[in-house]
């Protein structure tokens, strides 16, 4: 059986991640999978894990901040991506069509549904909900409104985040050690660097791949506040001006890592935005989380909601506050991750398992 997994954006953060697990997931069950991103997409993910690609037009709205003209001018070029992508369905005689979020849901079905191919459209923001789920079966994700609802179609299936069990298998000692070995190189750039302290709470603060302002503000102003915690900050700014924020007298940037399973073992709380793959990690994990709201274009998903007495919500103003409050339940809050990391472990078979029905 083989699956062609069309992954929106730059294959690089969050969605790439979602679809590396499920073809990770497929291919644990046998199936043959090979994967389309959009032309321009550099592709460092799967390129890192030793995949190979085809480039066609994988056009994008905005995901959750799409507006009605970014819409309009995108579904313009679905129309002749989806055929394109028809094309190479094809060409590569694929049993089954995976679309990976946004863009990349929206041209997999589509070109599905005219190479007369079985589909799974794998679902998260308003407009891949509304087309795919009319096309073929679905799997929506928590961000989904669908995930909320009591009543869905009949092709429409709910779950977590696919997030590989690896993440499981993070190493302290070597977390420890490349967090110090970092350390030492900014100290001797600077004597008032700060030095990772055992003794300490760490605690994360990442929006994935990529630092949005928000994030960026955030970090920068809690550190100043207090020296009480190792305060750790994860990936690549959007803007260059944000680097000069991020000072190392008071916090501890590692910029974009790839030992992240690493890292959580040796945080204590995280500090991240209200959807995504590192959210269900963090739960993974057992990791204690505050969503801080509104960080990619002003968006807001309620995983307060979906992950209650596990996730707590905060924005700039009252993240300290918040902070605190969270320290102090830690271990209760940890017993409510593990309820929740259970449930996302079941993913990726569900998932994998939904793709390999709807192929037969």
């Amino acid at each position: 059986m083989k699956a062609l997994v069309v992954v929106t954006g730059r294959g690089l953060g969050g969605d790439a991640v979602i679809g590396l697990n499920i073809i990770k997931s497929l291919e644990a069950k046998g199936v043959q999978c090979e994967i389309a991103l959009d032309s321009t997409a550099p592709g460092i993910l799967f390129e890192k894990n030793g995949y190979t690609w085809h480039k066609i037009s994988v056009p994008q709205a905005g995901g959750h901040a799409a507006s009605k003209l970014t819409t309009l001018k995108a579904g313009l070029r679905t129309i002749k991506a989806s055929f394109q992508c028809r094309g190479l369905i094809k060409k590569i005689k694929a049993d089954v069509v995976v679309g990976v979020i946004g863009g990349g849901a929206v041209v997999g079905c589509l070109a599905a549904k005219f190479a007369r191919t079985p589909a799974v459209g794998i679902l998260s923001t308003p407009l891949d909900t509304k087309v795919c789920t009319k096309l073929n079966k679905s799997i929506v994700f928590p961000e989904s409104h669908m995930f909320r609802e009591n009543t869905i179609p009949s092709n429409v299936i709910k779950s977590y985040f696919p997030v590989q069990s690896t993440i499981l298998k993070g190493d302290k000692d070597k977390a420890i050690f490349k967090i110090k070995e970092h350390c030492k190189r900014e100290i001797e750039k600077n004597p008032k660097a700060l030095d990772f302290d055992e003794n300490k709470k760490t605690i994360l603060f990442s929006s994935g791949s990529t630092i949005f302002e928000k994030m960026a503000r955030a970090v920068s102003d809690y550190s100043k506040l207090t020296d009480k915690y190792n305060i750790v900050l994860v990936g690549l700014p959007l803007e260059d001006e944000y680097y000069n924020w991020f000072n190392p007298e008071n916090m501890i940037y590692l910029s974009y890592i790839d030992w992240i399973k690493d890292l959580y073992e040796i945080v204590d709380l995280a500090v991240l935005t209200d959807d995504g793959m590192m959210l269900s990690e963090a739960m993974m994990c057992h990791l204690p989380t505050i969503a801080l709201l509104r960080v990619k274009y002003g968006r807001y998903h309620n995983m307060k909601e979906v992950f209650q007495d596990a996730v707590f919500e905060a924005d700039n103003e009252n993240l300290a506050e918040t902070i605190e409050e969270v320290i102090l339940k830690l271990d209760s809050v940890k017993s409510k991750t593990a309820v929740y990391g259970d449930k996302i472990a079941k993913s990726e078979d569900l998932i994998a398992e939904t793709i390999i029905n709807e192929a037969k």
